[in-house]
């Protein structure tokens, strides 16, 4: 296949070789810079970055070859710079979040790590190596890589494990249920398991403490009580520790330490890291949460700070998508802006002020005024004219191919696809759709896999949704979602079933299909991490009409999503508590919701912990479960000491949903003492 990619190689100017890989190089740096190394998940961060710099070789003779690049080489780069990025970002969060959680977490982010190389080797399957101009050192690199990446094990250090059962087991000591034996803990332990993850003074303590305070307020809508309680208990743990452990003259050096250090909160650690920000909020130059997004030329949205700078330095191009830039106007991207602001709010990000925006656009004119005429128009022409022709090239082997053959282009597809809604439209118009479609049948598990990913990549351009579902498509999803080849192609055929599902027609043809509802239920009960995220956020969608609440219940969620309230792996809070929600409101998942023993106090959990649009959803299934014959309910919320406290905190500073849900409650629950006479609220 790599010789007849060859004959379509077009010229840098055409593909943005020259950008990505100076963006790839000033990546690689990044990622392996010589900051140190963390105590915790040690070897696999100094194993991905002895990789990564491997990689840094690469790139580096690449560009200084400057010959042009075949398409294979493009799609190999995109993907590996997604790659880096993710893995730089997990390396920064393992430096600068709490070591303490990361410890808690040592399998799943050992996990992390082994999924990013392995991601390294898929990428560095449709690198051409014999189409490149490399010395016959970096081609040996890079093969060497390319074997070890396909062969790579996880590795979860037993240290860390051990370490963290004991952690474990002196926790379980300081509970509440133990506090009379406090005595005994054996601080001394304690102190050389810290010691052991570099928390040393009583300076790394407050750090440690204060940095798992800051886990706790990002994990409050999506870890689950079993998160918040046992990051809840290490900060008890820590605090206890701190105080026998050191002396009151330790505490007066540690404030002296700390002045001379200067360290403010936002300079220890990164909240970029320690908080879950979305991905479509973070610029896509410096990774940041965006203060001031705007829109260039070519469509993408970037931080207004970061895309002045890049134009500033001489580029006139998009970082993104490697196009020149028409104009090098920035256009304020207001619905983001609004969006950023809400979820700032929701999860008490602090905002801070961008730069000016007129003294940017100064430095932006100034520059402007600077440059040669260039032929924009012609420019960006072209480059359509490479991902048309590419596309129309792999569409061709999706159609004649070998089985090997259309394995590579469905994952070629499956890239080109993943970036930019004009390589959606385009691999569309080239036809892709049903030959995709008719892959999804395939028996071979890479190829099914690739499909259903492309398809999903190619869901996200609106017009898309329509060829799919025109095309037949949901039938064969449904059929991979149920019983597809991989978990990941489960996952994904969830996912596209939501993507689709946005439409409101859709949600009605897809609901009606006897195996989807159920299929996405299965998955919420037995796929990873990802699957319960992916299934729920489909039936999420689904339910919004009546028709499917009863479905889904009949297929078993109720309990499902009950158990994920406490999934701290699933992460999927507030999703089950809107699913719940909405399926309160037809009289089977009403029924069912009634029949849980522990619902209830979970409820009243999420009151205090939850997030504010867990708060929200939790107050509405206590007033809905209390309405109607719901006696029952209320005199076990009556009897948990907890709830009336949090139903009166929620009335005085919840949202303005839940402030008037929780004074009904109040009252409801009133009328229901006032036989007794023994008002609450």
């Amino acid at each position: 296949m790599d010789g007849v990619v060859h004959s379509l190689m077009v010229s840098s100017g055409l593909l943005p070789a020259g950008t990505l890989l100076e963006s790839l190089i000033h990546l690689t740096n990044e990622a392996t810079s010589g900051e140190r190394i963390p105590f915790v998940q040690a070897k696999n961060i100094s194993t991905v970055m002895r990789r990564i710099k491997l990689l840094s070789s690469l790139f580096e003779e690449v560009k200084e070859t400057d010959k042009p690049l075949p398409p294979s080489s493009i799609l190999c780069l995109t993907e590996l710079f997604s790659v880096i990025r993710r893995v730089k970002i997990l390396i920064e969060s393992c430096r600068e979040g709490s070591l303490l959680w990361n410890l808690m977490q040592t399998e799943f982010i050992s996990n992390q790590f082994y999924v990013a190389v392995k991601e390294i080797g898929g990428a560095l399957d449709i690198l051409p190596l014999s189409l490149l101009n490399l010395t016959a050192d970096t081609r040996e690199q890079v093969e060497l890589l390319h074997k070890q990446a396909k062969r790579v094990q996880l590795f979860v250090n037993p240290s860390e494990i051990q370490r963290r059962d004991e952690l474990l087991h002196l926790m379980a000591a300081n509970s509440d249920k133990n506090r009379k034996n406090k005595g005994f803990i054996d601080f001394k332990r304690i102190k050389d398991i810290l010691s052991s993850i570099g928390l040393k003074s009583s300076l790394d303590y407050k750090e440690e403490i204060s940095k798992l305070e800051a886990e706790a307020e990002k994990q409050a809508g999506t870890g689950g009580l079993i998160v918040l309680s046992n990051i809840h208990n290490l900060i008890s743990l820590i605090s206890l520790s701190k105080t026998t452990i050191f002396s009151e003259d330790e505490h007066l050096k540690t404030q002296e330490d700390l002045k001379k250090r200067k360290m403010p909160m936002n300079q220890s650690f990164s909240q970029s890291m320690v908080f879950n920000i979305p991905d479509e909020f973070r610029c896509p130059i410096s990774l940041d949460l965006m203060k001031d997004p705007v829109i260039v030329a070519s469509g993408h949205t970037y931080d207004r700070n970061s895309i002045a700078q890049w134009i500033n330095s001489g580029h006139h191009t998009c970082p993104k998508s490697g196009q020149r830039l028409i104009h090098m106007a920035l256009i304020p991207n207001y619905a983001l802006k609004s969006l950023i602001h809400q979820w700032c709010q929701e999860n008490n990000f602090p905002m801070v002020e961008s730069t000016s925006a007129s003294e940017l656009e100064r430095s932006t004119s100034k520059r402007r005024s600077c440059e040669n005429p260039i032929d924009h128009l012609s420019a960006i022409k072209a480059a359509v004219d490479a991902v048309k022709m590419t596309a129309e090239f792999l569409v061709g082997k999706l159609a004649t191919g070998s089985p090997d053959i259309q394995r590579q282009a469905a994952y070629e597809l499956r890239l080109l696809a993943k970036t930019g809604m004009d390589n959606r439209r385009i691999i569309a118009e080239a036809g892709a759709i049903p030959f995709l479609v008719t892959l999804l049948d395939c028996t071979d598990p890479r190829i099914q896999e690739n499909a259903v990913t492309a398809l999903l990549n190619l869901s996200i351009y609106e017009n898309n949704k329509i060829l799919i579902m025109a095309a037949g498509a949901i039938e064969n999803i449904i059929n991979v979602l149920q019983s597809g080849k991989t978990m990941e192609s489960k996952e994904n055929a969830a996912a596209a079933i939501f993507s689709l599902s946005i439409i409101d027609d859709y949600k009605i043809i897809i609901g009606a299909h006897p195996r989807a509802i159920p299929a996405l239920v299965g998955l919420l009960g037995e796929g990873t991490t990802a699957g319960k995220r992916d299934a729920a956020t489909a039936l999420l969608n689904l339910a919004v009409y009546s028709v499917n609440r009863a479905m889904a219940v009949h297929s078993g969620a109720v309990p499902l999503l009950i158990n994920l309230l406490t999934d701290d792996r699933a992460g999927i809070t507030d999703d089950a508590l809107a699913v719940l929600a909405l399926l309160l409101g037809c009289t089977q998942g009403l029924e069912e919701i009634r029949k849980s023993r522990v619902l209830v106090p979970l409820l009243i959990d999420l009151l205090r912990f939850g997030s504010p649009k867990g708060k929200e959803n939790s107050i509405t299934l206590l007033l809905g479960l209390c309405k109607d014959r719901g006696e029952e309910v209320a005199r076990r919320l009556l009897m948990n000491p907890r709830s009336i406290p949090s139903l009166q905190s929620l009335a005085a500073d919840g949202s303005l949903k839940a402030r008037r849900k929780a004074d009904a409650l109040l009252r409801l629950l009133n009328r229901f003492c006032s036989q007794s006479q023994n008002p609450v609220g």
